[in-house]
């Protein structure tokens, strides 16, 4: 059976979730460990990408992201490709370390956002990685002790969750505290990664209840949400897939989209391929990349670097060219808005 594409979208919630392969460890000790975080204190704030919740597990890790202004598919080709090279480097491995792809799941906030945290967050306690919940606030390797205050990470986002617990950081701590400790008993939750989603009633029970959920009639592995949300995302999603095989099976390629922004901006194509700063080229060169990566789906890297530019640089164009796309409206077909 083919694989599921990935479903994305800025400002989406995503439950990430990835394995070693064969069940191995992927964390043998703290260097690696740090290792990982380290890249994520600069992957994420490069991109734009919020995280609410994370854990490191010896043979696995969870991840509570938002999207930014990359992909989340982007942020963790990046992640783990890097993390695996210096990994297999240091251990003097070779080989693939993680297992198939990564799980993402697309979350719907209000009903699901505090459960996830909160289910993320506890996997140390129940793993016996921690004793109980005091070791759990000051366990270095959960976004829980960021919110707890044990440990400052600048790349956390520790205020939005607080924020969902009250106005005054020390009151809401505590609630939070409370809430975590509430659900320490609750073990695992299948609903809330992927297993036992499609059509399993009794496996929603305690959800619908929890949250007042409507019954789950449609589902998909990739989405974690009551009907009207799955039903919502798969639609934009097919909607999103159809016109971007529309553009490829129309034959638009890069060059293609590379002579329409030339002509819209008027500018010619050489000077749009060399670097520059003046504002016209700037914002053309901005649209060609936001087109490249939204319309054609090419990565934000392999769009960069057909224009000189860095993976981080090719990240705030892209960003820069939608804002653009919607302030003037344009189309990168050739019959639109010509």
């Amino acid at each position: 059976m083919p694989r599921q594409s990935r479903i994305d979208a800025p400002g989406a919630l995503h439950h990430i979730i990835c394995r070693g392969i064969e069940k191995g460890r992927i964390f043998r000790d703290d260097t690696d460990r740090d290792n990982f975080i380290e890249r994520l204190e600069v992957i994420l704030p490069e991109t734009g990408t919020s995280c609410y919740a994370w854990v490191l597990i010896p043979n696995h890790f969870h991840l509570f992201l938002r999207t930014g202004r990359e992909p989340v598919s982007s942020v963790m080709r990046r992640l783990l490709t890097g993390y695996a090279v210096s990994f297999n480097r240091r251990h003097k491995r070779s080989g693939h370390l993680f297992q198939n792809r990564y799980k993402s799941i697309l979350c719907q906030e209000d009903a699901y956002m505090l459960e996830l945290v909160r289910y993320i967050h506890l996997n140390p306690l129940r793993a016996g990685i921690v004793s109980d919940l005091e070791a759990l606030a000051g366990f270095a390797y959960c976004g829980h002790s960021r919110i707890m205050g044990s440990v400052k990470s600048d790349w956390q986002d520790v205020d939005t969750v607080l924020g969902m617990f009250g106005e005054q950081r020390h009151p809401a701590i505590q609630r939070y505290a409370a809430f975590v400790a509430k659900g320490a008993d609750g073990g695992r939750k299948p609903e809330l990664t992927g297993g036992g989603l499609i059509r399993s009633l009794g496996g929603w029970q305690e959800v619908r209840t929890l949250r007042g959920m409507k019954t789950l009639l449609k589902s998909d592995e990739r989405i974690l949400g009551d009907s009207d949300f799955v039903e919502a995302v798969l639609g934009s999603a097919a909607e999103e897939m159809a016109r971007k095989y529309r553009l490829r099976s129309n034959g638009y390629t890069f060059e293609k989209i590379l002579d329409r922004v030339a002509s819209i901006f008027d500018i010619p194509v050489t000077d749009l391929l060399a670097p520059g700063k003046q504002p016209g080229r700037v914002k053309a060169r901005s649209v060609l990349v936001y087109w490249a990566v939204e319309a054609l789906g090419m990565p934000a890297t392999e769009a960069g670097l057909k224009l000189g530019l860095s993976q981080s640089a090719a990240s705030r164009a892209a960003q820069r060219g939608r804002n653009i796309v919607e302030e003037l409206g344009l189309d990168p077909e050739i019959n639109r808005n010509a």
